[in-house]
C-alpha cells in the first residue's frame, strides 16, 4: 500500500481515502481469523493489496473494505450494510454463533488507513490516554454479571447473558497541509476511532444514538444488525508527515523502555560473572602455589584436564552441525538487527523484518557449511559428505516438519495464520534451491582447506568441557 499524498489545485477538489482491514486476533485465543471469516460488511469487488513473504508467514491478511471516504468531507451516520439473521436457518445461525463466539473471546479489529494503523484511545487513571492498534468487535456480559473490558467501560451495558456488538465507529482523520507554489498538499498524519453500539430502529432514518445493539445469549428470533460510521477531518500543522507514527508509540505505555529493569539485570549479570571469576582465580592460585612449593610428580586439580583437551568429543558430528547452524542463525540475527536499527526495516513496511530474516538465513547457508565442516575436520572426521547433508537438512528439516504440522492444524481450524500450499513450495524452493547449494559450497571449502595446528588449540580446550562433564572444580 502506498502512502497517500493528496495534491489539489484547490481546496474544493476531493480525493478518495480507502480503508483496509487486517486479520482479527484475541489474547484469549491463539487462532487469528481473516476479516472475511466473520459476517461483517465486505467488498469483494475491490482488489486486495499484495502481500510479501513476511506478511504471509506472520499470518497478516490485508483486504479491502466497503469503508471509503472523501478527503476533508465529514459525514455522520453513514450506512455501510445490514446483516440479517434467521436462527431457523442453519447457515445464518452458524454465522451469528461465530460472531457471538468472537465477542465472547474479545476478538479485535485491525484497520489501516493510508498505511497507518487506526488506533483506539481511551482514558485511564491519572487523565492519561491508552491507545491500542485494535478495537473489539463487541463485548459480553455473563450470566453472573461479569463484564469484559469493553462492556466495563459502558455502564449502560448491564444486562446479563447479553452480547453487545460495536456496529458503529466514529473515525477522526488528522492531516497536515502545506502551501506550495501552485499546489495545495495535504498528508494524512493520524487516524483514530471510537467504537459504539447503536440499535437502529428505522433503516431509512439513521440517527446513530439511543440504546445499544443487544443480542441476547439465547436469542431465537430474527435479527438485523446495521453497520454505520461517522468520519471527520482535523487539520494539525504541528505534526509532520515524517513523524506521524510517533503518536502511536508515545501513547502506548507498554512500549516504553524499562531502563531500570535493564540496568538491574545488567548489574546482576556483572555480579554473578565476578563471583564465578573469583572462584576460578582462587582455585587456580591455590594449585599454582602448591605446584611451586611441593615437588609432586602426580597431576591433580586443573592439570587433570590436559588428558582430555586433545581428544575429540564423543559426538563430534552432531556438535559441528549445531555449531554451523548456530553460526548461521547468529549472523542472520545480527545483520537483521543492524538493518532494523538503521531504519531500513520500518514498521510501515509490513512483513519486511520477517522477509529480511528468511532471505538472510537462506544466504548464510555458506557460513553454516563452512563452520560445520571446519570444526568437524578439526575433530579428524572423515565423513564430510554426511556432515554436509546433516548440516543442510537436520535442523531446517525439524523446523519445517514442526511448521507443517502446526500449519495443518491451523488450516483445519480455518485460521488466517495457515500458510498456503504455494508458500510452502516457495519456502522449499528457497531451502533446496539456494540454501543447500550454498551450504555445500561452504562445506567444500571448509573440508579441503588446510587445518592449522592453531585450530586444535583454539577449539579443543573449550570442547573438553563437552567431554568431561563429570569434573568437579
Amino acid at each position: 500500500m502506498q502512502t497517500l499524498c493528496i495534491k489539489r489545485q484547490n481546496k474544493e477538489q476531493k480525493s478518495s481515502i480507502e480503508l483496509y482491514v487486517n486479520r482479527l486476533d484475541s489474547v484469549e485465543s491463539v487462532l487469528p481469523y481473516e476479516y472475511n471469516t466473520f459476517d461483517f460488511c465486505h467488498d469483494f469487488k475491490k482488489p486486495s493489496p499484495s502481500e510479501n513473504l513476511g506478511q504471509v508467514l506472520f499470518g497478516e491478511r490485508i483486504t479491502s473494505s466497503p469503508y471509503e471516504f472523501s478527503f476533508n468531507k465529514s459525514e455522520t451516520c453513514v450506512k455501510v450494510c445490514m446483516k440479517s439473521y434467521d436462527t431457523a436457518k442453519e447457515d445464518q445461525k452458524k454465522k451469528l454463533d461465530f460472531l457471538k463466539r468472537g465477542m465472547q473471546l474479545n476478538y479485535q479489529h485491525h484497520w489501516i488507513i493510508d498505511n497507518m494503523p487506526v488506533v483506539w484511545c481511551r482514558d485511564i487513571n491519572g487523565g492519561n490516554k491508552y491507545c491500542t492498534t485494535g478495537f473489539p468487535i463487541g463485548c459480553f456480559v455473563t450470566q453472573s454479571g461479569v463484564s469484559s473490558d469493553a462492556c466495563f467501560m459502558h455502564p449502560e451495558f448491564n444486562k446479563t447473558n447479553t452480547y453487545y456488538i460495536f456496529n458503529h465507529v466514529d473515525i477522526t482523520i488528522t492531516y497536515h497541509s502545506e502551501n506550495e507554489v501552485d499546489w495545495y498538499v495535504s498528508k494524512l498524519v493520524s487516524a483514530r476511532l471510537e467504537p459504539k453500539s447503536y440499535k437502529h430502529v428505522d433503516e431509512n432514518h439513521l440517527t446513530c444514538n439511543g440504546t445499544p445493539m443487544e443480542i441476547p445469549g439465547d436469542y431465537t428470533d430474527k435479527l438485523n444488525i446495521t453497520y454505520t460510521y461517522s468520519v471527520k477531518f482535523e487539520e494539525n500543522k504541528q505534526i509532520r508527515w515524517g513523524s506521524r507514527w510517533d503518536y502511536i508509540l508515545v501513547s502506548m505505555s507498554h512500549t516504553r523502555i524499562q531502563w531500570f529493569s535493564i540496568l538491574n539485570s545488567f548489574v546482576v549479570v556483572l555480579f554473578l560473572t565476578g563471583m564465578v571469576a573469583m572462584i576460578i582465580l582462587r582455585t587456580l592460585h591455590k594449585d599454582i602455589i602448591r605446584y611451586n612449593q611441593e615437588d609432586i610428580q602426580k597431576d591433580y586439580g586443573w592439570k587433570l584436564v590436559h588428558g582430555d583437551v586433545f581428544r575429540p568429543p564423543r559426538h563430534g558430528m552432531l556438535l559441528s552441525i549445531l555449531l554451523g547452524q548456530g553460526t548461521q542463525v547468529l549472523i542472520m540475527t545480527f545483520i537483521t538487527l543492524f538493518l532494523a536499527c538503521l531504519g531500513f526495516l520500518s514498521p510501515a513496511n509490513r512483513g519486511a523484518l520477517m522477509t529480511c530474516s528468511v532471505v538472510l538465513w537462506v544466504l548464510m547457508g555458506a557460513s553454516a557449511g563452512y563452520v560445520s565442516a571446519k570444526v568437524y575436520k578439526s575433530f579428524r572426521g572423515l565423513k564430510w559428505k554426511t556432515n554436509f547433508l546433516l548440516t543442510a537438512l537436520l535442523c531446517p528439516g525439524v523446523v519445517f516438519v514442526d511448521i507443517f504440522i502446526m500449519n495443518l492444524i491451523l488450516w483445519i481450524e480455518g485460521s488466517s495464520s495457515a500458510i498456503s500450499f504455494g508458500t510452502l513450495i516457495g519456502i522449499l524452493a528457497l531451502w533446496f534451491g539456494i540454501s543447500v547449494p550454498l551450504t555445500f559450497l561452504g562445506a567444500y571449502v571448509g573440508s579441503f582447506q588446510k587445518v592449522s595446528s592453531d585450530v586444535h588449540h583454539v577449539w579443543l580446550p573449550f570442547l573438553s568441557l563437552y567431554n568431561s562433564s563429570d569434573y568437579l572444580f
